[in-house]
């Protein structure tokens, strides 16, 4: 009999219908073009496109804001369904959850209602800006300002690896708003429109992987902004921005899955038809080992992020423990296992002519943004010694 203490997560039969839909969507309308996004370094318009028409654009987004209102295991199953064939696509996604976050965290009604119903219409994107040239790891460091001007706000500064700058519609920007107060606790956030004079942006960043992503700077001269488009309290910029990355750190690990999975399947398929020495490649011992150890990797990391995911989606006390682990182990996961895949089709997989290649580009990001694998295992070793 079924202990509820212990259902960490259940994939219902709603979920499983949802990733045949997503799956059916990226194999038809958004796998046919992730070779020449990459190639191109191009935004996967047609995947944006699939995805609005589809409601996967934005699908955590609650219906009262005219969104689908997915929970956070069925928005994790989108990115990683999308993810296992192009993952720049799945940014998509994955990014307007990351920039909205905050808004849904801490921001009032009237200002849910004015920027997530766009959002969850397809009619604009949302990214996030807190990283700076000089404030990566150290996020409290940040030199952007605002500063108060009667109603309004004055906002200078930069923000560096901003994911779908200029794509976007919406930015929640975080920026100091006390420049003399307690570090951490002197930061607000504010909404900024890609419309609002003096905001522009810097050129786009030439990368080793999800290349149809555009990565750019946001640049801030004298910004001008309504009083009303700061999210939540001021001074709680900092605490909101942290709180985001709790629950979007298990998207990251869900799209690192996807990552894997992709790389796993196109492997599985070309060991059984490649031969040598007379007999199939997977008849070979040593290669099936490796492919039994990729799949158990892929599975753990799965298993690991719905765990995550169904902790984001209740706010438990130790998520931020879970999304720091979920999203460390299924980025090394990804790399490892995309690896290997290159390895498996041999001279071929170091080609673009095939897609692990590709993957293993794609890969290395996920061990990197949204805090670098490092600050994961840092997250994680504050939450065990605090008990």
């Amino acid at each position: 009999m079924s202990n509820p203490d212990f259902d960490l997560y259940r994939v219902s039969e709603d979920h499983d219908a949802l990733r045949e839909a997503v799956r059916n969507v990226a194999e038809a309308r958004i796998a046919p073009y992730a070779a020449e996004v990459d190639d191109q370094a191009r935004y996967p318009q047609e995947a944006h496109d699939a995805l609005v028409e589809t409601d996967f654009f934005a699908p955590h987004v609650a219906e009262e804001y005219d969104g689908v209102g997915a929970d956070a295991l069925a928005t994790c199953i989108v990115i990683e369904e999308v993810a296992r064939v192009c993952a720049s696509s799945s940014l998509i996604p994955a990014v307007n959850k990351l920039g909205s976050m905050p808004l849904i965290l801490g921001g009032d009604e009237d200002l849910k209602k004015r920027y997530l119903t766009p959002l969850a219409q397809g009619h604009s994107g949302f990214s996030y800006g807190l990283s700076e040239r000089d404030a990566g790891s150290d996020t409290a460091s940040m030199k952007t300002r605002a500063k108060a001007d009667g109603d309004t706000w004055v906002i200078n500064g930069q923000k560096s690896w901003i994911t779908n700058a200029g794509v976007s519609d919406f930015y929640t920007v975080l920026a100091v708003t006390d420049p003399d107060g307690p570090r951490g606790r002197n930061v607000s956030a504010f909404i900024l429109e890609k419309s609002d004079a003096g905001f522009t942006f810097g050129e786009k960043e030439r990368k080793l992987g999800i290349k149809g992503s555009p990565t750019r700077e946001l640049l801030f001269d004298n910004v001008r902004i309504p009083g009303d488009r700061m999210i939540g309290e001021p001074g709680s910029g900092l605490q909101l921005a942290l709180r985001t990355l709790d629950h979007t750190r298990v998207t990251i690990g869900a799209q690192a899955v996807g990552i894997a999975q992709g790389a796993l399947d196109f492997a599985l398929g070309y060991v059984k038809e490649r031969k040598q020495f007379g007999k199939r490649i997977a008849d070979f011992q040593a290669l099936q080992f490796m492919l039994a150890d990729m799949a158990m990797k892929v599975e753990t990391a799965r298993q690991m992020v719905y765990v995550a995911a169904a902790k984001s989606e209740r706010n438990d006390a130790d998520l931020s423990f879970y999304g720091a682990a979920a999203k460390c182990y299924a980025s090394d996961v990804a790399m490892e296992v995309t690896t290997d895949a290159v390895q498996l089709l041999g001279g071929y997989g170091y080609t673009q002519d095939f897609p692990v290649e590709r993957m293993m580009r794609d890969a290395k990001i996920t061990q990197i943004y949204e805090g670098t694998n490092q600050i994961q295992r840092l997250v994680m070793a504050r939450q065990l010694l605090a008990g």
